[in-house]
């Protein structure tokens, strides 16, 4: 019976982080006022969404995360653990390594999440969407992202306008994805032939070449990638409670998720 399952990409060392993540792992860092982990709001919007099946892919510091969750029982959810293997690299290869100890199945549906993303985006609705394309992969994206520099236009070797970090006006990937189980195999082969995998740089392409439906939903849901020092200073605590209390009824102020 097929059955749907939350994966979350946690066992990263988190090098953009440093020194943070000299003594947190990288998906623990605390987040807005109430200094939860990172990796709280994203059980906590898994379960909201109906998602309570979870595998948590550990590997640098993961003792943190299986001593706060553990079997996952306080959040409503079934929390299962698997510890990476230095054998099979990269975050592709976590998952491929997931697949072989058993955990994850071929007729499963794979909610990939990775672990440093914080966003409020509507989950039942992305797994719906991918049912209803019949899509191998869904990638979760967004119209909202922004380049981090100034562009310029010119004319005849002259600035004629500057536009300080204007949207890129392409959609683009905000790690999080859906996958069948069935592709976990694919992932064997890039395996096999390079010792590790990446799900974005290597997976996809390959089904793309394989002539397999990859699907795009967009979404205008608040997301954020928190993977580096300057990315975490910039998180404004306040917001982060306004825009996640829906996710902490009886907490304070009662916020929503994206329609």
């Amino acid at each position: 019976m097929s059955r749907t399952v939350g994966v979350v990409l946690c066992g990263g060392e988190g090098k953009r982080l440093r020194p943070l993540t000299y003594y947190f792992q990288k998906s623990m860092i605390p987040i807005g006022t109430k200094q939860k982990p990172l990796l709280e709001y994203i059980v906590r919007l898994m379960k909201y969404h109906g998602v309570e099946d979870i595998v948590m892919l550990v590997g640098y510091k993961g003792q943190q995360v299986v001593n706060y969750f553990n079997n996952g029982k306080r959040f409503g959810v079934r929390i299962r653990y698997v510890w990476d293997d230095p054998g099979y690299g990269g975050n592709g290869g976590s998952l491929y390594h997931a697949y072989l100890e058993g955990a994850l199945r071929q007729d499963d549906e794979l909610l990939v999440y990775y672990g440093d993303i914080l966003s409020n985006i509507n989950l039942r609705e992305l797994l719906g969407y991918h049912a209803s394309r019949n899509a191998a992969a869904t990638l979760a994206l967004s119209k909202n992202y922004r380049v981090s520099v100034g562009v310029v236009e010119l004319r005849g070797g002259d600035v004629v306008r500057i536009e300080e970090k204007p949207p890129l006006g392409k959609p683009v990937t905000i790690g999080i994805l859906v996958l069948r189980g069935g592709l976990l195999d694919y992932l064997g082969e890039i395996v096999e032939a390079k010792g590790e995998a990446d799900i974005m740089g290597d997976l996809i392409p390959l089904l793309l070449s394989r002539s397999l439906r990859v699907s795009g939903y967009l979404t205008d849901a608040f997301w954020y990638d928190v993977g580096s020092t300057e990315k975490y200073e910039k998180l404004d605590p306040d917001e982060i409670d306004r825009i996640f209390s829906f996710l902490f009824p009886g907490e304070g102020r009662e916020g929503s998720p994206p329609p």
